[in-house]
């Protein structure tokens, strides 16, 4: 007794010093809603296993090698934790208390991991181990039952009330050991019936796995009697976004545009306070979730260019995002950006090509930075690239020791981020044409090559600079204090978490977002041509597709709606206005964003304004647009 009860003093110790108590406060939050009512409640508690060595060695050896041990010592801390300090009221015993521990990492050694070429066939201790191997096969997401309350049929026994009898599954079991008809009452043996209303559901999937070498097999060229053998394993909770983020989902479900909008509003809180520069927070999220590591076609990343005079504030903004992306380079102006040459130093006499910023941000984000750093060749380098996607590599033979020059090509598959300060050029005067922005330093033909520009106007004068002022002196003196609380809280963890999700998100252009996106290309095209002789390029659909896919994946929707093409349409305009000036499509600057998000009324408020926007579109495209007639009813 005496050993457990110092075990689970390291368990105080371990989740004190990392942070777990506190995460379980926080979890506890979500179930506060007396009218949630469940048997069991589910916490995911991380665990470091060098750190519970630190702590405690004989609990570290349990957490690797007595799992289940372990997640009894953890549950019965965590539920102490709760009745102690009143986080749930609704927890009466110890067996509601679901945990589930999730390793950060194993030993690297081979005791820890499991060959799929050599599987084991005694029956050692239960330990967690680690596997890889090629997917095959995999079935659809179905339910299985996490947990569930049974009562027993006897009235007179004190157990046909109350939470005596708890069900939770347990790795390794059936659904049968979990609920069905035969269980008896420890009390006075009479049957045990089911509380349906109290049963937890969870995802669970399948899939096959087999070794990678069984690859060698199937291309023909191996000809071996070895034959490969498949695993299939169950998955359990296949995890997507946070709780907090599932909440926002059913909360905004009533509107195609408000949980977007209020991740964006929420975004970023470390560095700059809600309600500022939003339109930049949901032009940063669209990057992110559009840009894919497998990405071949240009449509699948999106550029930006933010025109600021307050570079600081949003160079750290831009940081701040650069950590969610797959793979995020902050490029040093001094360094090379695309790719350069050295003579081989192991004396083969050829060319070492060394991969720049932008090619080792593939998949990811390049951050360029402020553009007004740059030198003329240089921006022209970038616009060069940015143009052709691709990064050329020029050799001279008789310095490589070639016979002749060779010239190589690297496609270009990320996504960059620039700033540029107008503010750096006193001499220029503000242009005449309508909307036009001034771009500082920045070529107006370098400024098209990025898919998207936008304007971070100081909108509220003095007032914008007294809250960035209240903002940063609050995180300085009273970090991790909410800032607003009509904001809804969100880590950074969540945010990681729910990009990687949206990311891996396959969507598909639904008939209406695709006869809006040709519409509003076809309609911009003409009038732009006529009356101010811009050139809108074929670039600019795979602009309008690429956006519109990135909202509706950060809406966590895999059909492209038509509401998804009203967001890319008004970004898209706002862009080309401020390069170009207005056109017949007259729309607010902060067009995606035309009021302050401080409560229901202003979501409300801001649907309102965008349908109204919506039919300003549709009446864009019925009057510009070649036949338009034809797919646009008139309202």
């Amino acid at each position: 007794m005496s050993d457990v009860l110092s075990l689970k003093e390291s368990v105080v110790v371990y989740l004190d010093r990392s942070g777990g108590l506190q995460k379980l406060t926080e979890d506890c939050e979500q179930f506060d809603d007396p009218q949630h009512v469940e048997a069991v409640y589910r916490f995911c508690i991380s665990v470091n296993p060098s750190d519970v060595m630190e702590v405690d060695a004989e609990l570290g050896d349990c957490v690797l090698h007595e799992p289940l041990k372990a997640t009894a010592l953890f549950q019965s801390v965590c539920f102490l934790a709760i009745k102690t300090l009143s986080l749930v009221e609704k927890i009466h015993t110890e067996s509601q208390v679901n945990i589930i521990l999730k390793l950060t990492h194993l030993p690297p050694f081979p005791e820890y991991t499991l060959d799929l070429c050599s599987f084991p066939r005694e029956c050692g201790t239960m330990r967690p181990v680690s596997m890889e191997g090629l997917v095959i096969a995999m079935t659809r997401v179905t339910k299985y039952t996490q947990g569930a309350r049974f009562l027993c049929v006897n009235d007179d026994c004190p157990c046909c009330t109350g939470f005596h009898h708890i069900r939770v599954h347990a790795p390794g079991a059936t659904e049968s050991a979990t609920v069905r008809n035969d269980f008896s009452c420890m009390m006075c043996n009479s049957q045990l019936k089911e509380d349906v209303k109290f049963r937890v559901l969870g995802d669970k999937q399948l899939v096959e796995l087999i070794h990678v070498k069984a690859l060698d097999v199937l291309n023909g060229h191996q000809q071996s009697s070895l034959r490969y053998q498949s695993v299939t394993l169950f998955l359990r909770d296949p995890h997507k976004v946070s709780v907090r983020f599932q909440e926002l989902l059913k909360a905004t479900a009533s509107s195609p545009w408000g949980f977007s909008a209020i991740v964006a509003h929420c975004f970023g809180l470390e560095v700059s306070p809600p309600g500022l520069y939003n339109t930049l927070k949901l032009g940063l999220l669209l990057s992110l979730v559009q840009t894919r590591a497998d990405a071949k076609e240009t449509c699948h990343n999106l550029d930006l260019l933010v025109i600021t005079t307050d570079t600081l504030v949003l160079d750290r903004l831009l940081t701040y995002s650069l950590s969610l992306a797959f793979r995020g380079v902050r490029h040093p102006a001094s360094g090379e950006m695309f790719a350069s040459l050295s003579r081989d130093e192991h004396g083969a006499g050829t060319a070492n090509i060394h991969a720049g910023s932008a090619l080792l941000a593939t998949g990811g984000i390049c951050m360029v930075g402020e553009l007004g750093c740059y030198k003329k060749d240089k921006l022209d380098s970038i616009q060069s690239v940015l143009e052709s996607r691709t990064v050329s590599v020029f050799i001279p033979g008789k310095k490589y020791g070639e016979d002749a020059d060779q010239q190589l090509s690297f496609p270009l598959n990320c996504s960059f981020w620039a700033l540029t300060d107008p503010s750096q050029q006193p001499g220029r005067t503000d242009c005449t044409v309508l909307g036009t922005a001034e771009m500082g330093p920045v070529p107006l033909q370098l400024a098209d090559t990025f898919g998207l520009v936008i304007q971070c106007r100081d909108m509220m004068g003095e007032q914008a600079l007294l809250a960035q002022t209240v903002h940063t002196l609050q995180q300085s003196a009273q970090p991790g204090k909410p800032l607003d609380p009509t904001c809804w809280e969100f880590s950074s963890q969540d945010y990681q978490e729910l990009v990687a999700h949206a990311r891996s998100l396959q969507v598909e252009l639904s008939p209406g977002a695709e006869k809006m996106i040709h519409g509003y290309y076809m309609a911009s095209r003409r009038i732009r041509t006529q009356s101010q002789g811009v050139k809108i390029s074929v670039a600019s659909i795979k602009l309008l597709i690429s956006l519109a896919e990135a909202h509706c994946k950060l809406s966590l929707r895999t059909q492209v709606l038509e509401e998804d093409a009203v967001i890319a349409v008004l970004l898209c305009e706002n862009s080309v206005t401020l390069k170009h000036g207005a056109s017949a499509l007259i729309i607010p600057p902060d067009a995606v964003f035309p009021c302050d998000l401080e409560d229901v009324d202003c979501l409300h408020r801001r649907d309102m304004a965008l349908d109204e926007l919506h039919q300003n579109i549709l009446r864009f495209i019925y009057a510009y647009a070649p036949g338009a007639n034809s797919y646009i009813t008139e309202e």
